[in-house]
């Protein structure tokens, strides 16, 4: 009995490790499917392309094209020798130091460990041949180059740049794409040959409707970057391409076309919206007899509600604007100074300067002489939407007993106006520089006729400095200056969008230079 009892023990002892076995044996294999399992899903998840689209494509070459959807995409493939950060700060790209020796010399250092896609070393001699190309092509870049009378090679990575004359913030122009001179040395400077660059990602293929860009493996940020492929698709018409970001064929789409959601809608796809660089104002005629007096100036601005123009002209698709450099540039940071909408305060300005509004004209004795308020407002008859502007502009400032006789200047009278300077207001547009340089609206000869020493004085200063902490607060005292004495209005710019598909992982931080920040860390 003892013997059978030890027996069964013993078969009863064998069946649980035999279940035990059986059991981790297939645990284990449903760990190893699951892991299998997830693998496949992380793989099906895990998309390391996006497609970008052009339309009415002419050269991938960044010199030679005029298409702005090519000169954005161009900025991943060709590297400037500087660039510039999301709140328009100087970056070094291709240079990594770089001097101003004295007022027409700038001595720049190279970075030594860049190389081009095709595994040649980046040297002076690039830069050089690209500022000779830029001198004696037809491109958006010329101007760049336009006061560069000389460039000295000092060594492989050093070269010298030598100005005809002062230009502010110079190295805000050095933000041009650099082409191998190397490359082109046996080939025609022509928009069918795909040039080699040092930039992230690299033309691979060309299609017949297409362009396949891939990792640079020569860029330091290789390693770094999350999308492998990048398929640039060729269209006829803007028409086209917004179909195709609507219908999920493109992942992204930037546009300064203040109207893009009447397009592409408004479901399916993030967007971010910034100010663009087209920038309206006022300016005042400052030596006109009535206009001198910054009284009436800042009268006039208290009685414009630039919200009402916004809205009515424009449909909300514009940002207001009350300085120059408010688009979002480091030196406007934090900078909230501005003359708001305030009929009160603008008939309050105007008593307190001695007016008294009668007979229909606000009015005061100077010198046993009686001045009112009475101007010629200049703005071009063929633009609609700013003769728009201009007629909501005459009809707030007559609501105040501010008469204006509205000018509607043919093109050529409209620039004989701003040549002679012969007019009481004029409603002006220009496109912004990157540079924080204010010499349009601050020199001499400038659009207002505006003389200010000490805004002289503070302007020599920035052009000058490299302390940040410094030309920051140069340039709130310049706004302060802005403000009191409002030689011109800022009026509104237009809206940079950039639209692009919910899928798309990690920060996109555009403004209206550069559109792809952080796109080493882009996947979808």
């Amino acid at each position: 009995m003892k013997t059978n009892y030890f027996k069964y023990i013993f078969i009863i002892f064998a069946i649980v490790i035999m279940i035990f076995a059986i059991v981790k044996i297939k645990t284990e294999e449903q760990k190893k499917e699951a892991q299998i399992y997830e693998t496949k899903e992380e793989a099906v998840e895990e998309v390391t392309e996006i497609q970008l689209g052009v339309a009415s494509f002419d050269s991938i070459n960044p010199i030679l094209s005029k298409n702005k959807n090519i000169q954005d995409i161009s900025k991943i493939i060709f590297e400037p020798l500087i660039t510039i950060t999301s709140d328009y700060k100087l970056e070094g790209a291709l240079a990594k130091e770089w001097a101003k020796q004295n007022d027409t010399t700038y001595i720049i250092k190279l970075n030594e460990d860049k190389k081009w896609s095709d595994g040649e070393n980046f040297t002076s001699a690039d830069v050089k041949f690209t500022i000779d190309r830029l001198k004696d092509t037809d491109t958006v870049y010329s101007a760049n180059v336009q006061y560069v009378s000389g460039v000295e090679i000092v060594d492989d990575t050093t070269i010298r740049i030598i100005l005809s004359q002062e230009v502010p913030f110079f190295e805000y122009n050095l933000t041009f794409p650099i082409l191998s001179s190397k490359y082109y040395s046996d080939k025609e400077f022509i928009p069918d040959i795909v040039p080699v660059g040092t930039g992230m990602y690299k033309v691979s293929e060309v299609r017949e409707s297409s362009l396949i860009l891939t990792k640079n493996e020569y860029n330091e940020q290789n390693e770094k970057l999350k999308l492998n492929k990048i398929t640039i698709t060729m269209y006829a018409t803007v028409g086209e391409l917004y179909n195709a970001f609507k219908i999920g064929n493109v992942d992204l789409v930037s546009t300064q076309n203040s109207n893009l959601k009447d397009y592409i809608g408004t479901i399916g796809y993030l967007s971010k919206e910034m100010k663009g660089r087209e920038h309206d104002f006022i300016a005042f005629n400052t030596q006109n007899a009535i206009l001198s007096q910054t009284s009436v100036r800042r009268a006039i601005c208290y009685s414009i509600d630039k919200s009402n123009i916004v809205s009515s002209v424009y449909g909300d698709n514009y940002y207001i604007s009350n300085f120059p450099l408010d688009y979002g540039t480091w030196v406007y940071q934090g900078q909230d100074m501005n003359i708001e909408y305030n009929t009160e305060q603008a008939k309050q300005i105007l008593v307190d300067d001695g007016w008294d509004y009668r007979n229909r004209y606000w009015q005061k004795v100077v010198n046993y002489r009686t001045q009112r308020i009475s101007l010629n407002f200049v703005v071009k008859a063929t633009d609609t939407s700013r003769v728009s502007v201009a007629e909501n502009i005459k009809a707030q400032l007559e609501n105040q007993g501010i008469r204006v006789n509205l000018i509607k200047a043919s093109n050529e009278q409209y620039s004989n106006y701003l040549k002679n300077k012969n007019y009481d207001m004029i409603l002006c547009s220009i496109n912004l520089s990157i540079s924080p340089d204010l010499s349009t609206f601050f020199n001499t000869g400038n659009l207002a006729n505006y003389s200010n020493e000490e805004v002289i004085n503070i302007m020599n200063e920035v052009k000058n400095s490299n302390d940040e902490e410094k030309i920051m607060q140069n340039y709130k005292r310049l706004n302060e200056i802005y403000i009191t004495e409002m030689p011109y209005m800022s009026l509104y710019n237009n809206k940079y969008t950039v639209a692009y598909n919910a899928n798309l992982a990690g920060t996109v931080e555009p403004n209206w230079f550069y559109q792809f920040y952080n796109i080493k860390d882009w996947h979808k």
